[in-house]
């Protein structure tokens, strides 16, 4: 390759954020730049920060040279390879799937997320590459994204909001086929509001980007992008249109065509109404057949355990930035797309709920745990009266982390030399048992590297910190010698809020003292975390640690690191040996931050909450609280505060300094041997990815194809149905029950009367609560001869083993089409009793 190609490719590789988890290029990137590298490990600000004449000079070098084309090499056969997918799945029927999300985490360079919901969606990007999933995801570009955080002399936050240039970010425009730059437009209040759009490289997916700071907008509106989470409710309905309405004209205005539409949480649910247009446009059918047709390919996964989370915005408000577009665009009266998003849809006074819209839009919904599913079928339950809520539909899909991402260099070796290279782009069934054969030595070494490389990241960023901050020189010198590389360590890092109780451990100071500072066996913490600026409850308990550390003995064994981003990320979760994690259950819905730890040999310490309450067994870390809820109560939060010195002191602190001869805690490898090889591939990206698309993903295409096709003809119909239903259930009802017991059988006959609903759009079925932990107990009731002297009635019968009493039994109607899902797409149900 001449220089002009080589030059070429080092920014194709610099705008593939593969190298924020790949590192075939590090070592061109450290040799432009070293110290900029060590700092950032951006690789795109480095190659439009160095000076021609070194780049000239490292291009002229043989051996830089033989890295960018080794580089380049390495990139191009992972995109052009055979994928998991692929192989796996060479019929689907996919060709797109469209993922929406307020937020991303794929790197420190793209600073546009907060915390979890980025995190998950940025994962999951990355794991859809190496395994093929075409995923194309649909985002924001802020201003300024996320605040960054200072904390003053007297321990009090800080937010500060560093502008992002978008020249220095790995983003490129997204041109037309003619080189203009592609600008969309929607209608805000009457106004044109004209949105740049961007592309993010991401191995083998793609990442789109909008933003507002269009020279052409008005001044206030430039900034509708700014902030991710900033400004109040009319900027976040403004950011939440320009998410679902503009980014579906996004896919479509590049030719994209997505057979699912992924919606990670409801800020993206307005998207489920542009697909509606977009559809209603292309086929010529009313929005009631196109919402019918197009719902069927939508995925809604919600993340939030509580009521309070859910986005809702006044009538007021909706009605003077939404009315034009439904009355114009959809084509339907304002009043019935506000329905969509209300629980009562006479209420003109109740808010509009968006996840209501998404679930009313999509065609499957998922928590993200087994616990936060059941939690969420509670949550949503008054969506579906009298439905039983085992039978709400609402499924869980349990997150899962990026393991390349957060793995270190020894344990990528340790894993390397155990499962391939290629460990984490197929299936998972030869990882559980890999690392059985991998001496307790090389386990511990991985162990003992990670912790002395987190305590020297963790001096030089308080050394930096402190002397940027005006510290004095013996300040300054003292952060560079805090720790021990051989002491326990433990980590918290989370967002400081009430429900997360991140000054738990400080219930009681001084028996935490005690732990931290005993002289045989020392004990060191690790903090971080932001706490949203409008949250002052959260900004206090920062203060308290603050003052805590400060002004005890503590100061030698706890540090607060400023400014939780990403990169710190990476260092705490490969060099903590103890992830603490300690919110109120139910309130953490999924929760990411232990998964990390678990590829590099960390244990958790964590609350029976979100993944860890199916995560936990006694053999790969600790539990805290006793599997139920107990909401704000203080006496609990006391409770389980003591809970956790006890297990500090009994247990953690000494299996890890019960060593045998060689220096090796013995008892202690073996339980992290436990929990990397059963937790980590269980709670990887990798297996949530597949799940999706084995679960969901092709199960939304086929039923979106089967929806679409005749361009949708088939809605009238269904569309039909549902109104008929709607109209006649009122009248259905129940005449006699009678029950025969023979021959260990219970005979159930029930007279059902359905007005003038067609016998076909409904099922009578017998129902049985779940008994002994199983499930509940459904079977289809046959139809048999009809009532006499009725127009529509008949009699309906069902035999079940007469293992139960009859009376645990009782006959009821639902709705039914072979192309409805019930009760998500109608949730009428009428019960004997």
């Amino acid at each position: 390759m001449n220089t002009d190609q080589l030059t070429s490719g080092l920014r194709e590789l610099a705008l593939d954020l593969r190298w924020s988890w790949n590192h075939a290029a590090d070592e061109v990137w450290a040799r432009l730049d070293p110290e900029l590298w060590a700092l950032t490990h951006n690789a795109w600000v480095i190659l439009e920060t160095v000076s021609r004449e070194k780049l000239g000079a490292c291009l002229a070098e043989a051996d830089f040279r033989e890295r960018v084309e080794k580089a380049l090499g390495h990139y191009e056969f992972h995109n052009t390879r055979v994928h998991w997918c692929q192989a796996a799945h060479p019929d689907s029927p996919i060709s797109a799937i469209a993922y929406f999300s307020m937020e991303f985490m794929l790197s420190d360079a793209l600073p546009i997320y907060s915390g979890g919901l980025g995190n998950v969606a940025g994962d999951q990007l990355k794991s859809a590459s190496d395994l093929g999933v075409p995923v194309y995801g649909v985002g924001l570009l802020y201003q300024q994204g996320y605040f960054r955080q200072r904390i003053d002399a007297d321990g009090h936050q800080e937010a500060l909001y560093p502008y992002n240039d978008p020249t220095q970010l790995p983003i490129s425009p997204l041109r037309e086929s003619n080189g203009e730059w592609l600008r969309l437009s929607i209608r805000l209040s009457g106004i044109r509001l004209w949105l740049r759009t961007w592309e993010v490289r991401v191995g083998r997916t793609r990442l789109f980007l909008l933003d507002s700071n269009d020279p052409a907008n008005l001044p206030d509106y430039r900034g509708l992008t700014s902030e991710l989470y900033g400004g109040g409710p009319e900027t976040r309905l403004q950011q939440e249109r320009i998410l679902g309405i503009a980014g579906w004209r996004l896919l479509r205005a590049l030719g994209l065509r997505p057979e699912v539409c992924h919606l990670n949480e409801g800020h993206a649910a307005f998207a489920v109404l542009e697909r509606a247009r977009d559809f209603m446009q292309e086929a010529k059918q009313p929005f009631d057949a196109a919402f019918a047709a197009t719902r069927a390919g939508n995925l809604f996964t919600t993340h939030t355990p509580v009521e309070a989370g859910f986005d809702r915005f006044s009538p007021p408000l909706m009605e003077r930035h939404v009315r034009r577009y439904a009355e114009e665009r959809l084509g339907i009266p304002f009043s019935q797309l506000m329905a969509l998003g209300r629980l009562n849809p006479d209420d003109d006074s109740e808010p509009f709920n968006m996840a209501y819209l998404a679930i009313r839009g999509s065609g499957a919904v998922n928590g993200v745990s087994r616990l936060h599913g059941e939690v969420s079928r509670r949550l949503f339950q008054p969506l579906f009266p009298r439905w039983p809520q085992t039978e709400v539909p609402i499924g869980h899909v349990t997150n899962g982390v990026h393991v390349p991402t957060w793995d270190s260099e020894t344990a990528d070796q340790i894993w390397t030399a155990a499962a391939g290279k290629d460990r984490w782009r197929g299936d998972l069934d030869q990882l559980p048992g890999a690392l059985e054969s991998v001496a307790a030595a090389d386990l511990w070494n991985m162990r003992t590297v990670n912790r002395r490389q987190l305590i020297e990241y963790a001096r030089n960023y308080l050394s930096r910190q402190f002397a940027g901050h005006g510290a004095s020189p013996e300040e300054v010198e003292l952060a560079g010698r805090l720790f021990d590389p051989d002491t326990l360590t433990i980590g918290f890092a989370r967002r400081f809020a009430t429900y997360k109780r991140p000054n738990l451990l400080l219930h009681d100071a001084d028996r935490l003292l005690r732990i931290l500072t005993d002289r045989n066996r020392p004990v060191q913490l690790v903090i971080a975390g932001k706490a949203h600026p409008q949250d002052r409850e959260g900004q206090e308990m920062i203060r308290e640690w603050i003052q805590f550390i400060r002004h005890t003995p503590a100061r030698q064994h706890v540090v607060f690191l400023a400014d939780y981003d990403m990169q710190m990320t990476e260092h705490l979760v490969r060099g903590v040996d103890v992830w603490l994690n300690n919110p109120r259950r139910p309130w953490e819905a999924s929760g990411t931050s232990g998964m990390k730890i678990l590829v590099n040999g960390g244990l958790n310490l964590s609350e029976l909450d979100g993944w860890w309450a199916e995560a936990y067994s006694p053999e790969v870390g600790w539990a805290i609280g006793d599997g139920q809820e107990h909401g704000s109560d203080p006496a609990w939060d006391r409770r389980e505060a003591e809970q956790v010195y006890s297990l500090l002191e009994d247990e953690i602190i000494p299996l890890f300094y019960r060593r045998d001869e060689t220096g090796i805690p013995v008892a202690w490898i073996e339980r992290m041997r436990a929990s990397m090889s059963r937790l980590t591939p269980r709670f990887s990206a990798n297996r949530v990815v597949r799940e999706y698309t084995e679960t969901h993903y092709l199960a939304r295409a086929k039923a979106y194809c089967e929806r679409s096709k005749d361009t949708g003809a088939a809605m009238t119909e269904l569309v039909s149905w549902r109104k008929k239903v709607e109209q006649h259930w009122p009248r259905l009802r129940f005449g006699s029950l009678d029950v025969v017991s023979e021959g260990g059988q219970l005979t159930f006959t029930a007279q059902v009367y359905l007005d003038e609903l067609d016998v076909a759009a409904v099922r009578v079925e017998l129902y049985a609560e779940a008994a002994a932990g199983g499930a509940p107990e459904i079977v289809a009731m046959k139809r048999g001869e009809p009532l006499v002297g009725a127009s529509n009635a008949h009699h309906y019968s069902a035999s079940v083993a007469a293992a139960r009493p009859a009376d645990e039994f009782t006959p009821r109607i639902v709705p039914f089409h072979p192309l409805a899902s019930v009760p998500l797409e109608c949730q009428r149900i009428l019960w004997y009793r």
